[in-house]
């Protein structure tokens, strides 16, 4: 206390002409309008430097919970798009030369309904490997959330893979970085909408190849290729990747060898979308009691 005394008495007069500058100036912005516009715009623009980057910081600390919100709401427009739907139309009115005839009846009227065919689940990616002969992604949701082998799994721009094995709360999903016939996209030009299959060659994580296109297509740098819509894993029109190049092979062969870069960036997979095909069970139960009978 004494030496807070001392030092008191010692800077006394610096202090003071301190206190009195202060009182000086607050007096001369307060009843001069140049000065204190002045004092006004200067402090505006210092505060909302500074409210600008405490909202970067914030926003950086918050970037989880946006993208986890982003995804979300992605999920949601996909449930919501018509290409998740199949239009269904059954009349029982009667039909002559197209024109339909309705009675009184309210019953012989035309309905159309939608029936969903696709769900979308997002899901976060824990663990991906690149650089084997067979490739997989283990993804944050099991049986508990919806998610069951065989579902298609795509990220927000193109196809991923295929989901082979659940637990409750994880899945392992097949990358399409795999040099297996097992995964195999049905694949078509968004051009010319030939049809082919895309493998990957086992090389290069960034490409794969496109087959079985015949050789009049006509092919051009940065075409899109898409998903058919043939398999039941998949919505059609999915890309999946852009021309790079073709051969055509020897001239026995009726097909090109495209190089696709692919879609989906796997360097830097964070979420990805499980899709299910609600109408799945019902195709392949027909498809399959078709082929007993002719067999």
């Amino acid at each position: 206390m004494r030496n807070l005394i001392i030092f008191l008495r010692r800077y006394f007069n610096f202090f003071l002409f301190l206190l009195l500058e202060v009182i000086c100036i607050v007096l001369v912005f307060q009843n001069n309008s140049f000065q204190h516009s002045a004092y006004v715009n200067s402090a505006n623009n210092i505060s909302g430097k500074l409210y600008d980057k405490y909202n970067n910081v914030q926003y950086y600390f918050h970037l989880k919970a946006t993208n986890d919100s982003l995804v979300a709401e992605n999920t949601r427009l996909h449930n919501a798009i018509r290409s998740s739907y199949d239009s269904m139309v059954t009349s029982n009115g009667t039909r002559v030369d197209t024109i339909r005839r309705y009675s009184d009846d309210t019953t012989h009227k035309v309905i159309s309904t939608e029936i969903r065919r696709f769900q979308y689940f997002e899901a976060k990616v824990i663990n991906n490997s690149l650089n084997n002969p067979m490739n997989y992604i283990t993804i944050h949701r099991g049986s508990k959330q919806g998610i069951k082998p065989n579902m298609g799994v795509i990220s927000p721009s193109g196809v991923v893979g295929v989901v082979r094995s659940v637990s409750e709360n994880y899945a392992v999903v097949l990358s399409l970085l795999s040099k297996s016939n097992s995964v195999s996209i049905s694949a078509r030009l968004a051009q010319g909408k030939e049809m082919g299959s895309v493998h990957w060659d086992g090389d290069d994580p960034a490409f794969a190849t496109l087959r079985d296109i015949p050789k009049s297509a006509q092919l051009h740098k940065g075409d899109t290729v898409v998903t058919s819509g043939f398999s039941a894993l998949f919505p059609e029109n999915i890309p999946i990747g852009y021309v790079e190049g073709y051969s055509q092979g020897d001239k026995a062969s009726t097909s090109l060898t495209v190089k696709l870069r692919l879609a989906t960036n796997f360097y830097n997979l964070q979420y990805v979308y499980v899709i299910e095909n609600l109408l799945k069970d019902e195709q392949q139960s027909l498809e399959d009691s078709t082929y007993k009978l002719i067999k």
